[in-house]
């Protein structure tokens, strides 16, 4: 088992988290004694100028963990139906975080299916992929550099080549921002593949 990511890994911009985190793994270990490994493969990055951003309008209850230290879950809930994890970015008071929207299971996959009440894809989608790990509000603030239950690891992500770069998904401010990052040719990414730049659909 490679060493946790820690909180330097994570105080540095979205825009430069979100790439890197691609190609790790993140680590759960279930009520079960289990560990639950998904290789991320798809994210999303919301700096603090971005409209479609949480934090752009400042503190609040519910966003009050994005302006805390690097290295924490985000976690909200989305049309009263999921919950969607995020890792908080940057420093302290920046207001900063990337969504984690889909992951390749690696290890665990009987109980992510149970998880997802046996529906399957298991992580495909941010909802999919928060279900499958049994991240729900309670897990809102985790600290995911320390000793705890979840974390991040992996000693390099993936090659800068294997990466394309998009608008985001479902958001109605800044929506053709090219602040989403996926692995090419992953078949566990969840949405469009639209690479900004040549304007042409990657082959899966």
């Amino acid at each position: 088992m490679s060493a946790r990511l820690g909180r330097a890994f994570f105080g540095r911009s979205a825009t430069e988290v979100a790439p890197d985190l691609l190609g790790r793994t993140l680590v759960r270990i279930s009520p079960t004694g289990a560990h639950l490994r998904v290789r991320i493969v798809e994210t999303e990055a919301y700096e603090p100028d971005d409209p479609a951003s949480h934090a752009y309008r400042g503190v609040t209850d519910r966003t009050a963990v994005m302006f805390g230290p690097p290295g924490h879950l985000y976690v909200y809930f989305v049309y009263g139906v999921h919950w969607c994890a995020n890792v908080v970015t940057g420093v302290p008071e920046d207001g900063s975080a990337v969504l984690l929207r889909a992951g390749e299971p690696i290890e665990g996959t009987e109980e992510m299916a149970c998880n997802r009440g046996g529906r399957v894809p298991l992580a495909v989608g941010p909802g999919r992929l928060a279900q499958a790990l049994a991240i729900s509000g309670a897990d809102n603030g985790l600290d995911l550099t320390t000793t705890g239950t979840s974390w991040f690891e992996g000693a390099a992500g993936i090659r800068p080549d294997d990466i394309a770069m998009g608008p985001r998904i479902g958001v109605r401010e800044a929506s053709g921002l090219p602040r989403r990052f996926w692995e090419r040719g992953n078949a566990f990414v969840s949405g469009p593949r639209k690479v900004t730049g040549s304007g042409a659909p990657e082959k899966p």
